[in-house]
């Protein structure tokens, strides 16, 4: 009998400590998606979706919550170059990974309110082929 209420008593223990078990939840916000590797140097470490227009020469990378209009220059175009190799047409955006300068963009000029200048490729990624929200349009 004592044996018994002993195996009810440690079963029961076992199930409300694992029930009271909280289980954390992974929420990628800008805030903690963009912290440096290097704390000190400004910098901050973002990743996101890369599209580069040539012919209006503008080019933007949009996470989860933002959409950050790129400062064109020669590291956005090494990262276009990267980028080209896993793209199968022009507007197809790829999934990078880059370490940025962020500033707000200048008074009066239109665009997304915060800018990048790139300073570093980190990676480079193949984009979700499963993910069909492309839109095209004919003549």
């Amino acid at each position: 009998m004592i044996k018994h209420i002993f195996t009810v008593l440690l079963c029961v223990t076992l199930f409300v400590s694992c029930k009271n078990d909280s289980k954390t939840e992974t929420v990628n916000t800008d805030a903690e998606v963009s912290k440096s590797y290097d704390q000190n140097d400004g910098l901050i470490t973002l990743k996101g979706d890369f599209i580069y227009d040539e012919n209006q020469n503008a080019a933007v990378i949009q996470t989860q919550n933002s959409i950050y209009g790129v400062v064109i220059d020669d590291n956005m175009k090494a990262l276009n170059e990267k980028v080209k190799a896993f793209k199968k047409e022009p507007t197809d955006m790829v999934p990078v990974t880059v370490r940025a300068k962020r500033f707000a963009k200048p008074e009066g000029e239109e665009g997304w309110p915060f800018r990048l200048e790139i300073k570093e490729t980190i990676i480079v990624e193949a984009p979700n082929p499963e993910q069909n929200d492309v839109i095209k349009i004919e003549n």
